[in-house]
């Protein structure tokens, strides 16, 4: 097997300079996602039947349809429907489709992490002349976001994997720059070697962070 070394290393900081699209592709939509997937989690506390069927079938279609066939209705398909939506840039298209898609499954983290706080807090917070509004806002969303922190990393881990699928649409992610560049040099083997390195990096450097944080939150709530 023959690796050319002295190639990784000079492709490494062309490829490199792409991650901050990957990056912002990624923080933008698990922003945007994390404020939707809250609302509908939300939303379905209600109780109100045909809301929470119209939630349900919202996460049951996001979550069944793959990444790429998303973005593909929203770039190509939407604007056929709606012309105003003409305008419509690639990296838009893609942080639309991928908040979408991530907010699916932060719906279903956040509902469950809300089911994990025990009810007896509320009862208790009604007791003393809380409202729902306050009891949420300062006992159960707290813990309850502490309790989604470990799945909603997982979720933020894939989706940073996910934003590769965007060179689909033409944005010059990690991804499509690596594919650019093994179409030049026909060195695939070591482009695309470099390109999963540099997504497994940033993997580890995360999943320390999230480590950290998870740490440094049940420390403050323990005192």
């Amino acid at each position: 097997m023959n690796i050319d070394f002295a190639y990784l290393l000079k492709v490494f900081p062309q490829v490199l300079l792409y991650l901050p699209t990957t990056l912002l592709l990624a923080v933008v939509s698990m922003i945007f996602a994390m404020i939707l997937g809250l609302v509908l989690a939300l939303l379905r506390e209600s109780k109100i039947t045909v809301l929470v069927k119209v939630i349900e079938f919202y996460i049951s279609l996001f979550r069944g349809i793959p990444s790429l066939v998303q973005l593909f209705i929203i770039y190509f398909g939407l604007p056929q429907l709606f012309p105003a939506l003409s305008d419509l840039t690639a990296m838009s298209a893609a942080i639309i489709g991928f908040s979408l898609k991530t907010s699916a499954y932060m719906a279903e983290i956040f509902r469950a992490a809300l089911a994990s706080v025990d009810w007896g807090q509320t009862e208790a917070g009604l007791s003393i002349g809380m409202n729902r509004s306050q009891i949420y806002r300062r006992i159960v969303l707290p813990q309850a976001m502490l309790n989604a922190l470990p799945a909603t990393g997982n979720t933020f881990i894939s989706l940073i994997k996910d934003t590769s699928v965007a060179f689909a649409l033409g944005v010059s992610e990690l991804f499509a720059e690596g594919k650019m560049i093994a179409a030049e040099s026909l060195r695939f083997f070591e482009t695309f070697l470099v390109v999963g390195l540099i997504y497994w990096l940033v993997i580890i450097v995360y999943s320390r962070l999230q480590n950290w944080l998870e740490k440094k939150l049940n420390h403050s709530l323990q005192r």
